[in-house]
């Protein structure tokens, strides 16, 4: 009799979040405030970051910056602290796991609580598997992936003393589905991806409703990370490269929306979907028509021109 009355609620609260869903994409959703809260971006010298810097202070947020590039990052520290808001530039190698939790400790000291923490850092190797050094591929995952356990475990513990915070991982449409030749990114974001819902859920399973998450999976963003990758000639005005600033607006949307989840654009929900309902056939005959499966060949031949010119370190 209980699992008959547990299983109506279920799919009472079912029916309710589907409708609740259709009414936020119909209505525009209420929007929170965070002016005043302490926010920490990962990858700030980079362009998705430095506008996540930008987007944040415009709606009052202080900032801890954190990138390996201090340059990059002093500017992007500049840029925001002309917005009026306070500003505080750390240079953190995020593939190691004691200059996290070191930097960690002086932003307490010398900030304070971080209450909103934006996992954006990203790298890509750019290689084929057998063509690509042991230390760029473990670099890949130590950066997009492991430095999201140790960013984490040390900011979080504070975050569920006051039962307040919200966590961005900005993770990718290829931590959905995959392509060819880009294993260590797809690896790295597949593993973002299920840290981030696992924690979600451990979070809701703990009844820590104060602190928030929000996964931001958008398709390839125009920043030159991915350069020279391209589907079918036919198909690139239907899904062209993302506008950076575009992208950073809608996961803003999201974040203050509250939203556990945003694909931008929206159609890479259908990706999404069907990998996981088509045979696998159907899937390759897919990648294939939209010419996916060879997209990054382009890419990674520009990475390979590079480093001959030596233009990129290996």
């Amino acid at each position: 009799m209980i699992v008959i009355v547990d299983l109506v609620l279920m799919l009472i609260d079912l029916t309710y979040s589907i409708l609740s869903a259709i009414v936020q994409t119909v209505l525009r959703p209420r929007l929170k405030c965070i002016d005043g809260e302490l926010c920490l971006i990962t990858g700030s010298g980079g362009a998705l970051g430095r506008l996540f810097a930008l987007e944040f202070a415009k709606e009052g947020a202080h900032l801890v910056l954190w990138d390996c590039n201090e340059e990059a990052n002093e500017q992007t520290a500049k840029l925001a602290r002309e917005l009026g808001v306070k500003v505080h530039a750390y240079t953190v190698d995020l593939s190691k796991r004691m200059s996290i939790y070191e930097t960690a400790d002086r932003v307490r000291a010398e900030v304070g609580e971080v209450s909103i923490l934006v996992n954006n850092a990203g790298v890509v190797a750019g290689r084929r598997l057998l063509d690509c050094p042991d230390e760029l591929l473990e670099r890949t995952l130590l950066v997009n992936c492991h430095a999201l356990f140790w960013m984490t475990k040390t900011f979080l513990p504070q975050m569920k003393t006051t039962n307040h915070g919200h966590i961005v991982t900005v993770a990718s449409a290829l931590g959905l589905f995959s392509t060819a030749c880009v294993e260590d990114y797809c690896a790295s974001k597949f593993g973002a991806v299920g840290f981030h819902e696992s924690l979600t859920h451990e979070l809701l399973a703990e009844e820590n409703d104060g602190i928030k998450t929000t996964l931001v999976c958008p398709y390839i963003v125009d920043t030159g990370m991915f350069a020279g990758c391209e589907i079918r000639k036919e198909l690139r005005g239907l899904i062209p490269p993302l506008d950076p600033l575009y992208t950073v607006q809608q996961s803003m949307k999201a974040i203050l929306a509250e939203q556990q989840m945003i694909c931008i654009p929206r159609l890479m929900y259908i990706p999404f979907i069907t990998r996981a309902l088509l045979p696998w056939e159907a899937n390759v005959a897919t990648y294939r028509f939209m010419g996916g499966d060879k997209c990054m060949l382009p890419f990674i031949k520009n990475v390979e021109l590079k480093n001959v010119n030596g233009h990129v370190k290996s």
